[in-house]
């Protein structure tokens, strides 16, 4: 394959914009870049900036379906298209269309973990280890051969935000780097993904994170984690809904119901559980933003013997 393979990057945000910069530091050839319409009053994409400084041609189509997105994506007559970070749906028309297809980042070890929420349920469900996989998208939902894979552990104190941003983030960029290196010099695999071994989940969303304070302990604090930044682990207080960030686990038992504020002190409160308890450094009250733990207790005027949930 030549060294001047035409690609075609569709993406967002951070992670979109620094594949491109990766990419393109690397001497490969950008020919467009795709991402989503800009939004009244908020700041161009980063990625649209970043092929902007660097004058890359860029294409903004609210559906990628459109008759109109697929023309000008074909009209860049791509080698290769790279997706990175990707919430639209990609027809066959433009994943087909360059002459070695398409290429995709997805944050799991894949068959498992298919889905859009897939960093925050491998943490959920307390497993040890995840990673990311960079595959050749098909008609289904995150189906298609596998390329490479990368193999990350979960620490038991690790969050959302830790996986992703202390690992997961740069071990993608770095992959998608690597993998079309491969689809250059073609060493690039197409390995069948294992359809027995799959799982799927749908978005991570509050009502899948609602703390059930008679479960284990360990259950409870991997759902924190698991939804920290976001959607935010959550429970009750006399009715009103609050969001429970930067916790630790504390092992044995308290002698104190489950739910229940065994202590309240200068950096947070911790709340009993089966087998241990939960201390909560971070909070946020439905509707407000996100608050040290300390100002929130303040506000509500918690005190031990308290009790989430009731």
């Amino acid at each position: 394959m030549s060294d001047d393979m035409r690609i075609a990057v569709i993406g967002q945000a951070a992670f979109g914009k620094d594949v491109l910069a990766a990419l393109a530091d690397g001497g490969e050839s950008i020919v467009g870049v795709f991402c989503p319409p800009d939004r009244e009053g908020r700041p161009h994409d980063p990625i649209k900036q970043e092929a902007q400084e660097r004058a890359i041609p860029v294409f903004q189509f609210r559906r990628m379906r459109r008759k109109s997105a697929i023309a000008a994506f074909r009209a860049l007559h791509a080698d290769l298209c790279v997706m990175a970070f990707v919430t639209d749906i990609v027809p066959d028309a433009i994943l087909e269309a360059p002459t070695h297809g398409t290429i995709q980042y997805h944050p799991s070890l894949l068959p498992k973990h298919r889905g859009p929420s897939s960093m925050n349920w491998p943490i959920i469900s307390g497993e040890a280890t995840t990673g990311l996989t960079i595959f050749w998208p098909d008609k289904g939902l995150d189906t298609g051969p596998i390329l490479l894979q990368k193999e990350t552990e979960i620490t038991p104190d690790d969050t959302l935000g830790s996986l992703y941003f202390g690992k997961l983030y740069q071990m993608g960029v770095d992959a998608m780097v690597e993998a079309v290196q491969m689809v250059r010099n073609g060493s690039a695999p197409r390995i069948d993904q294992d359809d027995s071994q799959a799982t799927y989940e749908g978005w991570c969303r509050a009502e899948d994170v609602a703390i059930d304070w008679s479960a284990p302990v360990d259950q409870i604090y991997d759902m924190v984690r698991g939804s920290d930044p976001s959607p935010g682990a959550n429970t009750t207080l006399d009715g009103a809904p609050v969001s429970f960030f930067r916790a630790r686990k504390i092992e044995g038992e308290t002698g104190s119901p489950p739910g229940q504020v065994v202590e309240v002190s200068a950096e947070g409160f911790t709340v009993a559980a089966s087998g241990g308890a939960i201390f909560v450094g971070r909070v946020q009250p439905q509707g407000g933003r996100k608050v040290m733990a300390p100002e929130w207790v303040q506000q509500v005027r918690l005190d031990p013997g308290a009790k989430f949930g009731a």
